[in-house]
């Protein structure tokens, strides 16, 4: 048994359908990670599990208990929010003892509890201190803390890193991954930043307008990506597509031409950036476009070409000091890396 969303709608006040009838179950003990643009219903999700919001239409459910209309107290859930929402007039310490205070807990256990977690989460040297007085990483930790100190069933978290800067998300998502190993709880996090969902997550809810498009494993949704939007969203860079038309084992589109196994007619051509093969301008079997930017991200380089259906991107990291903008290259596509979509609907075609 474990938390389930059965045909969950939410519309505002104002006409906006943030969620369209999402049903999504998961298992406790699982890290899952709520992944989407801005407006995808992802963070609405959250705060319905959390019981901050209620659904329009449908229910939901953990290990079986319909919760749809319980009150926050009483759904076992802990919450951190992006802005961390500590007490500016409270010590660290207190920070993190309120859910036990307000739970009635013995001082004794309240000071056991508060030291364990605080321990568990490197910030025992500044329970004295206040909110003002912490970094954006200690601060984070602190509404993880609190979050946990009583034990709830679920931790859910709404985007707890996006404030942070990029060296810090890094090292916080490391510190989420131990600590999700080392506790066993179910979390559900919520962000728009496909490496941390990538990293973190037994599996991933790919939302888009309020839809449910995708939910898998982080390596399945990467590899086997069920449509157009989530190949896109998934990988940096995004994955290349291209719109053209297979006529007698040829897809072609612009200037590219190259060998398929898919029947005649319109279909999506996607290939992984770094799944491009670079060889020499003119190979057998390969297609020769003039390089357009070069950009080096070590240890990466990306190559951009125009091919006359958009724009087309290489990950490559090989040695690419020799090549030069407007330089003929060739590229090859292994077959085994091709992916192919629905031209019109944007739907996986297996």
């Amino acid at each position: 048994m474990g938390v389930s969303f059965r045909e969950v709608t939410k519309k505002f006040s104002d006409g906006t359908k943030a969620l369209d009838r999402l049903n999504l179950e998961f298992d406790q003990g699982e890290f899952i990670v709520l992944l989407g643009p801005s407006g995808s219903g992802k963070t609405t999700a959250c705060r319905l599990l959390a019981g901050l919001e209620t659904s329009s239409e449908g229910r939901i459910e953990i290990d079986g208990k319909d919760i749809t209309h319980l009150p926050p107290r009483m759904r076992g859930i802990g919450m951190v929010f992006q802005n961390y929402a500590l007490y500016s007039h409270k010590s660290v310490f207190e920070n993190i003892a309120y859910p036990l205070r307000i739970r009635k807990v013995g001082n004794a256990d309240i000071e056991s509890r508060v030291g364990a977690i605080a321990e568990l989460l490197q910030i025992g040297n500044y329970l004295h201190r206040k909110p003002a007085q912490l970094s954006g990483g200690q601060a984070q930790r602190v509404a993880v803390a609190r979050a946990l100190v009583w034990e709830p069933t679920i931790c859910v978290m709404d985007e707890p890193l996006s404030n942070l800067d990029a060296l810090l998300r890094l090292h916080m998502r490391t510190e989420l991954n131990r600590l999700y190993r080392r506790l066993g709880k179910t979390f559900v996090f919520v962000t728009h930043d496909q490496e941390e969902a990538m990293t973190l997550a037994t599996r991933i809810a790919v939302l888009k307008d309020g839809k449910l498009v995708q939910f898998d494993e982080p390596r399945t949704i990467y590899r086997e990506p069920a449509n157009r939007f989530v190949a896109e969203f998934m990988g940096r860079p995004a994955m290349n597509t291209i719109e053209g038309t297979v006529t007698d084992g040829i897809f072609r589109a612009g200037n590219i031409a190259c060998p398929v196994e898919r029947p005649d007619g319109p279909v999506t051509l996607g290939i992984r950036p770094e799944q491009v093969e670079l060889v020499e301008a003119g190979s057998e079997g390969a297609i020769t476009l003039a390089v357009d930017v070069r950009e080096l991200i070590e240890p990466d380089t990306l190559l951009i070409f125009q091919t006359g259906a958009g724009a087309f991107t290489v990950r490559t990291q090989k040695n690419c000091d020799h090549i030069e903008v407007g330089q003929p290259v060739g590229l090859r596509f292994p077959r085994e890396a091709l992916h192919y979509f629905d031209a019109s609907t944007g739907e996986r075609l297996r």
